[in-house]
């Protein structure tokens, strides 16, 4: 599975990429490698983490078109969502991405990702919140894996704040996963009768 993170620099999205990849090779029994790549101000321009994961081990670590994009801001959608295979499920922060002409060839899901964080008291834990919202719709790693690919990766004194971060994205994903499945069970019995 080809997958980027991208936001911009401060928004922990390379830290993303290492978590979950963390989670997926440690934790289950994938492979996984990282590539990574900002901007020369780093904070503040557009960044991604390229993961790859798969059953097999990874014989190529570079992405061309990813399956999964995760965007946490309006300058990193706009640089790489036409990447997005067709297909492919796209991720958003629904308060700083606005798609003007989205795709229908991809799932587009969305989360308050920025909003839940400050909510917690913190946009930092903004990214967190992806991980969960990700781990909920795309299934690619489990939320324990996760949970435990934490540790070593986020300082030990605010891991009980990064684990609710985490919940509630995971939380909120499943709820609009239910909703999902609820539109399409509604749309096939309307077809039946």
């Amino acid at each position: 599975m080809d997958i980027k993170f991208s936001g911009f620099g401060g928004q922990g999205i390379i830290k993303s990429g290492m978590i979950i990849g963390k989670a997926a090779s440690l934790y289950d029994n994938l492979h996984a490698t990282l590539t990574q790549s900002f901007g020369p101000e780093a904070r503040g321009s557009a960044c991604s983490a390229a993961l790859v994961v798969d059953e097999s081990p990874v014989l190529y670590p570079y992405i061309v078109t990813p399956h999964i994009l995760v965007s946490m801001s309006q300058e990193a959608y706009e640089k790489f969502s036409d990447e997005l295979a067709p297909g492919g499920t796209l991720l958003i922060d629904a308060d700083l991405v606005q798609m003007e002409a989205p795709r229908n060839d991809v799932s587009i899901f969305s989360t308050p990702a920025t909003r839940i964080a400050e909510e917690m008291g913190n946009r930092l834990f903004s990214n967190v919140v992806m991980m969960g919202f990700f781990t909920a719709i795309t299934k690619v790693v489990r939320p324990e894996s996760v949970k435990k690919a934490l540790s070593g990766l986020i300082p030990e004194r605010f891991m009980e704040k990064n684990i609710e971060a985490f919940d509630r994205g995971y939380d909120y994903g499943l709820e609009v996963l239910e909703q999902a499945d609820d539109g399409i069970a509604a749309e096939t019995d309307a077809r039946e009768k």
